[in-house]
């Protein structure tokens, strides 16, 4: 498998490409004709183009995929079929690795290495799913005397699956390789910041052996592609990673229909180090569960509660770790390379300024390197102490390589601050006591949560959503399966 990519291969990766539509099997561009420039986050510089798709372009891939549910060759496809496609395209996923991780590391400004570790995610998925696809059973029930009941798993028909920027290829492959395996269409509306690791994969998904319509892309910006695939009317089922507020739009547009959805979004996850924890252990895993990805992760650990005798200790340790870090163009292949584009640079920016500006301590600061371009979109890393439980910084969401400190007195209080934000999606506990692990991780109200380790979202075995502002529903395991199909009930009445 795939280790490395060329320096020059990443510079220069898709240069030229002019990214389509797949549609009904075939590669188009938008109907307007229109496009939409993608620029490289490290250097700013424009590569190549997507098509800008509207409403006309969404009805033609919905009108595909529900062609295909319902009438095609997938809809009489057996699991066991369905699962030999999900590995076919595995292995184009696996052969086409080198192009499509240099492909992901320019579009979104990732280190080449993530770039080649999300390769391996998203073969992952598809390989989880088409082990899954014929393994995912209905149930009898018991009834009355003379009945015999059933429970069936069927699909929902399409899905429109809506996919942000930040890890396009997993993200990707955890809502296709469910979906897939269950029987259901895809419409994939990919972020327009980052769609051309999207788009060359449902090329792969034709080149395996899937059918014409089963597995569309349509790209542009949301508003005129996003919308109009949410509130479809023959779409089925929706699923969407995001923000808050996009997700309660598409929720809402999606109601009009009375759709189900899935929603990932986003999180403020906190790290717990109680005084009895192994800090040689926890220290990386505390650093590049903010660092990785610029910390633009749903999942990441961005806040660390400390229990106040080992809080000098930790911050100490953190300190010298973030003095260290570097922001660099993706090709360097660094310790971080630049956020997607300028508004989320200046977003993160403003939460920073506001924290300065507001007295919170700044125990260190990475910096960015020398020589990154400066039509890059860069961040340098930032390690805040004696943050307030009640700041912004403290709350909410920053998406950047931005990690707060806080300190606590006891276990109680621990709970309290992990608890303390709108979010709940993963967290993690660091603590030798065995009692201690299961009080903590059964109070804290997260979707997902580590002891004495942290998997920013974990493997594609486990569970993975949110409660509160962080979500609902599930995606990965065999509930993400759950997820992408209902169930029927039929009874017999045999006398």
């Amino acid at each position: 498998m795939l280790d490395t990519v060329d320096r020059s291969t990443a510079r220069t990766a898709g240069e030229g490409l002019a990214a389509g539509n797949v549609i009904d099997g075939r590669t188009i561009p938008a109907r307007s004709g229109a496009t939409i420039d993608v620029t490289c986050p490290s250097d700013g510089a424009v590569f190549a183009t997507i098509a800008r798709s509207d409403a006309a372009d969404v009805d033609a891939a919905v009108a595909s995929a529900r062609a295909a549910f319902e009438t095609g060759p997938w809809a009489r496809m057996s699991a066991l079929e369905r699962g030999r496609l999900l590995f076919a395209l595995m292995d184009r996923i696996e052969q086409n690795a080198a192009e499509l991780a240099a492909l992901e590391s320019r579009d979104t400004g990732k280190p080449v290495r993530q770039g080649i570790a999300d390769v391996k995610g998203a073969m992952r998925y598809f390989e989880f799913n088409a082990g899954a696809a014929d393994k995912l059973n209905g149930d009898q029930i018991p009834f009355l005397d003379g009945y015999t009941a059933l429970a069936l798993r069927e699909p929902h028909g399409v899905v429109a699956g809506i996919i942000p920027w930040n890890y396009p290829m997993q993200i990707l492959g955890r809502v296709a390789g469910a979906a897939l395996a269950m029987g259901n269409t895809l419409v994939i509306k990919p972020a327009e910041d980052a769609s051309l690791t999207t788009v060359r994969i449902a090329e792969l998904a034709l080149e395996a052996g899937f059918p014409p319509g089963v597995f569309n892309v349509v790209t542009g910006y949301g508003q005129e592609a996003g919308a109009p695939l949410s509130a479809h009317q023959d779409v089925d089922y929706v699923t969407f990673t995001g923000s808050p507020v996009t997700g309660t739009a598409i929720q809402q547009a999606a109601a009009v229909n009375n759709r189900g959805v899935t929603m990932e979004l986003g999180g403020k996850s906190p790290q717990i180090v109680f005084a009895d924890a192994d800090l040689d252990a926890a220290m990386p895993v505390l650093v590049n569960a903010i660092i990785q990805n610029g910390g633009q992760t749903c999942s990441a650990g961005s806040r660390i509660l400390v229990e106040r005798p080992l809080h000098d200790e930790v911050a100490g340790r953190l300190a010298e770790r973030f003095a260290g870090l570097v922001a660099e163009p993706h090709w360097a292949d660094g310790d971080l390379g630049p956020l997607v584009n300028a508004t989320q640079a200046e977003r993160v920016n403003r939460f920073v300024a506001a924290a300065r500006a507001a007295g919170t301590p700044v125990l260190a600061e990475g910096r960015i390197a020398d020589d990154a371009p400066a039509a890059g979109h860069y961040v340098a890393p930032v390690l805040f102490g004696g943050v307030d439980p009640q700041s912004d910084l403290a709350r909410e969401e920053v998406f950047g390589p931005v990690l707060s400190m806080l300190a606590f007195d006891d276990e109680a209080e621990a709970i309290r601050l992990a608890n303390a934000t709108d979010y709940g999606l993963v967290a993690a506990v660091w603590t030798r006591d065995g009692g201690r692990q299961f009080r903590v991780a059964r109070a804290i109200r997260s979707g997902q949560v580590f002891v004495n380790c942290f998997g920013a979202g974990g493997g594609v075995e486990l569970p993975f959503g949110g409660v509160k502002k962080s979500g609902h529903g599930r995606e990965k395991g065999l509930e993400a399966l759950r997820d992408m199909s209902a169930t029927k009930a039929i009874v017999f009445n045999h006398g």
